[in-house]
C-alpha cells in the first residue's frame, strides 16, 4: 500500500486469512523442461558450499486500472546470481514503485541496490552492514539524481542468500515469508514485518518526526481525527492511517520507510532498512518474496498453502497473480501491480544437527501461521498442478508491452461470480480456477478483456 494517489483508499472487506479451495487439479503442462504457456525453462542455481540448489521462478503483472489504462508497470524485479563471482551468493528482490514517477524510481533502485551491495568490500564479512549502506547509499543516490522523487519512490524487500543464510532487508510493506516443515504440517513465517503506521513503534518514530497520521476519511472530515487507534492491517487495510504534513493533504504514505520520496523523509519516512538473518535447515522449504498487490488481501499463510500445491514454482506464481486479481476485484474496479518471487529450496541437508528446529530469525518480529495443510512427507508436500505463465528476466523491469503474457480481467460483475470463473475455458481444454489466461499478442492489455 503506497502513497494515496496510487493505492485504494475506499473501505472494503478483510483481508482473506485463510486458504482457497476452489483450486482443481489439472494436467501437467510442459514440454522438454519448459513450461507450455511461454517455453521459458525453469531457472536453477546451486549453492555448493552446502550442496543444495535453489529452483525459481518470477512473475510480474501490470495491475488493471480501467480509467489509466496506459499505467505503467510500477513494480520491478532483480534476481542476480553469484555476487561478486561467489556460487554461494545469490540476490532475490521485489520493488514496489508509487507516485507519478514510481516506475522510474523502482527501475533505479533495482539496478543501483545490487550493484552498491556488490561492490562493497566489506559484503563477505558483514552482510547486515552492508545491506544496511547500500540502502542508504541508493537512497541518497535517488535524491540526487535526474528522477524527481518529491512525492515518488519505492519500497523494497530483498533476500540475500550468502551459503546456508538467508539475510532479509525490508523496506516498506511489501513481504518475504518462508514454509517451514513442523512435524505433519506445513508453517508459514514472515521474513520481514510491514513498516507501516499500524505498528505502535513505528507510529511513534513518525510522529516524533512531525508527521500527522490519519486515515483519508479523517483528513475529509467524516471521522473523528482525535481517535488515534488504529486496528490491525485485515480490518481496516483499505482506509489505513496514513502520514501527512502538518496541516496539509500530501503526502499520504501508507507506510513508514522506503527508498526516494524526499517530503515524506521531512516528516519520518526513511531508507534505513530491518534486516533478518535466517539460518536454513532441511526443514525449510522455499521462500516467497511479493509486492503488497499480493499481500493486499491474501495473508502469508495463504500464500504459502497455495505455492505447497505446485511443484513448478512458475505455476504457483500464476496461482497466485490469478487469486490476487480475484480479491482486488471483489473489493475493488481495479487491481495493484503484482510481482512474485518464489524459490524453492532443493535438496538440502543439515550438516550439523537434525534439521528439528524451524526458522532462527534475528533482528525482526516475525509472525507465525500454520498452514492447514498436512503431510507425512516431503514428497507428499506438493502437488502436480500446472498451468499459467510467468515473466524471467534477472534484474529487468517488466512492463505491459504489445507483446506480452497477460493476465485477462473480466468484468467487475463477472469477476464477482465465482462460477464464472471456474467455467472459464482458456486455450482450449485448459480450465483454470479463478484466472482467465490468454496470450494477447499486439493487443493490450485492458482491451484483452473482451476476449474472454
Amino acid at each position: 500500500m503506497g502513497c494515496v494517489n496510487g493505492k485504494c483508499c475506499s473501505p472494503c472487506q478483510p483481508t482473506s486469512d485463510g486458504e482457497s479451495r476452489e483450486y482443481r487439479e489439472a494436467t501437467p503442462y510442459s514440454v522438454q523442461g519448459k513450461h507450455i504457456l511461454t517455453q521459458i525453462p525453469l531457472e536453477s542455481v546451486s549453492v555448493p558450499s552446502h550442496n543444495f540448489h535453489l529452483e525459481y521462478s518470477v512473475l510480474t503483472q501490470r495491475g488493471y486500472y480501467p480509467d489509466s489504462p496506459d499505467k505503467q508497470n510500477q513494480d520491478s524485479f532483480c534476481i542476480r546470481t553469484q555476487i561478486q563471482g561467489n556460487p554461494n551468493i545469490h540476490f532475490f528482490g521485489v520493488f514496489d514503485g508509487h507516485g507519478h514517477y514510481g516506475t522510474e524510481c523502482s527501475n533505479f533502485v533495482k539496478d543501483r541496490l545490487v550493484e552498491i551491495l556488490a561492490d562493497d568490500p566489506s559484503f563477505s564479512d558483514d552482510p547486515v552492514k552492508a545491506f544496511n549502506l547500500a540502502f542508504l547509499a541508493t537512497n541518497r543516490e535517488l535524491h540526487v539524481s535526474d528522477i524527481d522523487d518529491s512525492l515518488s519512490g519505492t519500497t523494497a524487500i530483498t533476500v540475500l542468500v550468502v551459503g546456508d543464510r538467508l539475510f532479509v532487508a525490508n523496506v516498506g510493506d511489501s513481504r518475504a515469508v518462508i514454509a517451514v516443515k513442523h512435524g505433519n504440517r506445513i508453517v508459514a513465517e514472515d521474513l520481514s514485518n510491514d513498516q507501516t503506521p499500524f505498528r505502535k513503534d513505528e507510529y511513534e518514530r513518525v510522529k516524533q518526526s512531525g508527521a500527522r497520521v490519519l486515515t483519508v476519511d479523517q483528513v475529509e472530515g467524516f471521522s473523528d481525527p482525535n481517535i488515534q487507534t488504529w486496528g490491525d492491517e485485515e480490518s481496516q487495510g483499505c482506509d489505513p492511517p496514513r502520514l501527512w504534513e502538518q496541516n496539509e493533504t500530501y503526502p499520504g504514505t501508507a507506510f513508514t520507510r522506503s527508498v526516494g520520496d524526499w517530503t515524506a523523509e521531512q516528516i519520518g519516512v526513511v531508507a534505513d532498512p530491518e534486516v533478518s538473518v535466517v539460518q536454513l535447515t532441511a526443514n525449510h522449504l522455499f521462500f516467497v518474496v511479493a509486492s503488497d498487490g499480493v499481500f493486499q488481501f491474501l495473508s502469508s499463510r495463504a500464500v504459502v498453502n497455495m505455492v505447497a500445491r505446485y511443484t513448478d514454482p512458475r505455476d504457483a506464481c500464476s496461482a497466485i497473480a490469478g487469486e490476487s486479481y480475484k480479491k482486488w476485484l471483489e473489493h475493488e474496479t481495479r487491481t495493484d501491480d503484482i510481482t512474485i518471487i518464489i524459490v524453492q529450496i532443493k535438496g538440502f541437508s543439515n550438516l550439523d544437527g537434525d534439521g528439528s528446529n524451524g526458522t532462527n530469525i534475528r533482528a525482526t518480529r516475525s509472525r507465525r501461521e500454520t498452514s492447514e495443510i498436512s503431510i507425512t512427507s516431503v514428497s507428499e508436500l506438493y502437488r502436480s498442478v500446472r498451468s499459467g505463465f510467468s515473466v524471467l528476466q534477472p534484474c529487468q523491469h517488466v512492463v505491459s508491452t504489445n507483446r506480452s503474457l497477460g493476465i485477462i480481467v473480466p468484468s467487475l460483475e463477472r469477476a464477482r461470480s465465482l462460477e464464472w470463473w471456474a467455467s472459464q475455458p482458456c486455450f482450449g481444454s485448459f480450465s483454470y480456477a479463478h484466472m482467465c489466461v490468454c496470450v494477447c499478442i499486439n493487443i493490450h492489455l485492458s482491451i484483452c478483456t473482451i476476449f474472454c
